[in-house]
């Protein structure tokens, strides 16, 4: 017990004013003489009996009684903690994932943690409180209350370790201050580590949110699994977390209109597939009918004009092989000599291919230099008697270089299929009974940090990658080797050329590294742009002569469809979506943490933490108590005879 005003304590020293008159009183009795002594003697002891344990008791209710008043003017009070005087911290984490959207028994799970805040938390206390996208440090739940009010579901997912150990930074270096932490979520399952730390200066207190439902269908993804001439099939993937469904509606729209509908049966996972036309161009969004979380009913994506790549050979041999794989449908192939090059030609490739060249010119190292800076790509294949000081001079700009030729043969005999070359689905499984292809010289490489896509059967590299450009270590012509022969060809080449121009996918997800290239035009110090509706971002860009490679991470934070603009022209499409991991409803066991406070319920956090810091006053229990002893005194001088 403790007292608000101490000092009055000191005037429990009235109390030995009472006890001194008592002690000395000086009123004497009057002896009276009678003829009766004996009876009159007997009176007499008991009278002075009764009379003095009536003043005993007198004297001890008197005392009580000033002793109950004095420490009722003392106020004194109880607490659990010495917090009268103790500056307090409050840190509170709202989780606004998605799957948050889930609904309890009052409603959306967010929605009913953002009333119960306001409710509970008092008007003039300090709080800092923070979501996945938003801080508000060291405000009032008055300042901040219409902001909550209109609080929105963020894309951005921090996992709950993350979370914890974001909030914990908000708290001051302070000793001697009242640190709690209210983390509220539904601590959905992911794949990082709940750890909390034993820490005797902060209360940590855990809100979990349960979900009434735990039934959700997502349209987890979309891809192109067929095309033709005519016509290209968009197959679409669904997973379930709930129950079994017989009949899920489905529907897919081009811009606003309903171009096709359909449904499907799901109990885990379900795909279905849509037949769009080849050269149509798409604006698209699935959309599926589920009552539990909202943000995975909707997917968009695009299919946009293609644009052809601009693939420049420069041969000192026969190109045959290149024309039949750089098609008019998809590139834009130019076939020259090193004498007939036309050096402005250079800028506007993607991908630029040395066929077999015996020497490359100082002006030509030059220009492909200034070219891979800028992004383009570039493929080096040797010829059998080449200078190796010009090839030399070309490669020592990638970190690599030609050694001395061996004339041995060798089969081609190791595919890395984890190559971004061949990991796109060119290869269905790897293949051990392979018909390798053979070379009968290669040069010597040396390279740093190269990645090597084909490699010798002695483990010497064939086909090295360093950065965007691409070095065989061998001729290729039908004289050398009989890799044109063989089926490596194809997509080795093609997704070369592919990967010279990043084509934006159907769709990207938010909240990732995207990055896309954009071919347009730029006049000096213009930029592209994202718009949608009433959102318009600049986002990373880089210019090259003949395209603009956008990067995107943190914005957009939006899904839909955005259009990229370069001022008032209309150039593409893109579409974002938001990452599908929250869609899962499965939560985290939260019964083997220790040191915490694990409630279902924002309302019994509060209560338990005002608890903790209740100031319990004990005045009005002491009031009554001089009452009482007052009455007990008069009943004492009323009825003790």
């Amino acid at each position: 017990m403790q007292f608000k005003h101490p000092e009055l304590l000191y005037a429990l020293f009235l109390l030995l004013i009472p006890i001194i008159v008592h002690l000395f009183q000086l009123r004497k009795f009057q002896r009276e003489d009678f003829t009766n002594v004996a009876f009159l003697k007997e009176a007499t002891l008991q009278t002075r009996k009764s009379s003095q344990i009536k003043k005993w008791l007198i004297l001890l209710t008197r005392m009580l009684l000033l002793a109950a008043l004095v420490f009722a003017f003392a106020q004194p009070y109880t607490s659990k903690k010495s917090s009268f005087n103790t500056e307090k911290e409050t840190i509170i984490y709202l989780d606004n994932s998605f799957s948050m959207q889930a609904k309890g028994n009052q409603g959306a799970l967010l929605k009913r943690a953002v009333q119960d805040i306001i409710t509970n938390v008092s008007e003039e206390e300090n709080i800092t409180l923070i979501t996945n996208n938003q801080v508000f440090k060291n405000t009032t739940i008055t300042a901040i209350k219409n902001d909550l009010l209109k609080l929105d579901y963020a894309a951005t997912q921090l996992t709950s370790q993350a979370a914890l150990l974001k909030s914990k930074t908000f708290f001051t270096k302070q000793n001697g201050t009242l640190k709690n932490l209210i983390f509220i979520s539904d601590f959905q399952q992911d794949n990082s580590e709940f750890n909390i730390e034993p820490d005797s200066l902060t209360q940590i207190h855990l809100v979990k949110l349960e979900a009434v439902n735990k039934n959700n269908i997502a349209i987890d993804s979309a891809f192109i699994s067929k095309t033709n001439a005519n016509n290209l099939e968009l197959s679409v993937s669904l997973k379930n977390s709930g129950a079994a469904i017989e009949n899920l509606p489905m529907s897919l729209f081009n811009d606003d209109k309903l171009i096709a509908k359909t449904s499907v049966a799901i109990i885990k996972a379900s795909e279905t597939t849509f037949t769009l036309p080849t050269n149509a161009i798409i604006n698209g969004k699935i959309t599926i009918e589920d009552a539990s979380l909202q943000f995975d009913n909707t997917l968009f994506f695009n299919i946009n004009k293609a644009s052809k790549i601009n693939v420049l050979a420069i041969n000192a041999a026969d190109d045959v092989f290149l024309k039949r794989i750089y098609t008019d449908d998809e590139f834009n192939y130019t076939s020259t000599t090193e004498k007939q090059l036309n050096f402005n030609l250079i800028d506007k490739q993607h991908l630029i291919i040395l066929n077999e060249l015996e020497a490359v010119s100082t002006a030509m190292i030059s220009a492909l230099k200034l070219f891979t800076n800028q992004g383009g790509s570039l493929v080096v294949i040797p010829s059998e008697n080449v200078q190796l000081n010009s090839y030399n001079q070309l490669l020592n700009n990638y970190g690599a270089q030609f050694t001395k030729h061996i004339p041995l043969e060798k089969r081609i005999t190791t595919i890395n299929y984890s190559h971004p070359l061949y990991n796109n689905g060119v290869f269905e499984k790897q293949v051990k009974n392979f018909q390798y292809p053979k070379v009968s010289s290669y040069y010597g490489v040396i390279s740093n940090g190269a990645s090597n896509a084909l490699q010798l059967e002695d483990g010497k590299p064939f086909l090295t990658q360093l950065n965007h450009t691409y070095a065989f270590s061998a001729p290729i012509n039908d004289a050398n080797s009989s890799f044109k022969n063989s089926p490596l060809i194809v997509p080795t080449l093609f997704n070369m050329a592919k990967q010279s121009f990043k084509t934006p996918h159907l769709y990207f997800t938010l909240d990732e590294e995207n990055t896309f290239d954009v071919e347009t035009q730029m006049q000096q110090d213009a930029v592209l742009s994202l718009v949608k509706e009433d959102i318009n971002l600049i986002p990373r860009q880089q210019y090259f002569n003949n395209k603009v490679v956008v990067q995107t991470s943190e914005e957009p934070s939006v899904a839909g469809i955005y259009t990229v603009m370069n001022k008032a022209e209309a150039i593409k499409n893109i579409s974002y979506n938001y990452n599908r991991s929250e869609s899962a409803l499965n939560y985290r066991n939260l019964s083997d943490l220790k040191q915490v406070t694990v409630s279902d319920s924002v309302t019994k956090i509060f209560d338990t933490i005002k608890s903790d810091t209740k100031i319990n006053a004990l005045w009005k229990w002491f009031v009554i108590f001089a009452l009482a002893l007052l009455i007990i005194e008069l009943l004492i001088l009323k009825f003790f005879k």
